[in-house]
């Protein structure tokens, strides 16, 4: 199980990377697992901003659909456009090409209620 020490991770399975006042964020490489083939990425949040543990978008595959959580609130001011082509690099490669959208945080406290990539080891019992 592929869980990057670098990041900030979410009980919903989500991962985070700040950098300065944004935040990259996709799901993680447990997620994507548990999910299985993914078939559409779809985010409709773009330049709006949300509250933390707003959905954002939904993820879809073969088997089902997931809600999209945003861990940070702020606004979302891109998405990754490649997903609507290669929704599959999110299983492929959940942490590079498979991110989702890049947040501009508006609370930046926000981030200290992140899991470290070791309480989510636990949380996933890995």
């Amino acid at each position: 199980m592929n869980i990057p020490s670098n990041l900030k991770y979410t009980k919903d399975h989500e991962w985070v990377l700040i950098d300065g006042d944004i935040a990259t964020v996709g799901i993680t490489d447990f997620a994507q697992k548990e999910l299985g083939d993914i078939v559409y990425v779809e985010v409709e949040t773009l330049d709006q901003t949300l509250a933390k543990d707003e959905v954002f978008g939904t993820v879809e595959a073969v088997k089902t659909v997931s809600d999209l959580f945003l861990p940070l609130s702020g606004e979302i001011i891109e998405f990754n456009e490649d997903l609507e082509a290669n929704p599959e690099s999110v299983n492929t490669d959940p942490y590079g090409t498979g991110w989702m959208v890049k947040v501009k945080i508006a609370n930046p406290a926000e981030v200290e209620q992140l899991l470290s990539s070791e309480s989510y080891k636990q949380l996933i019992g890995a």
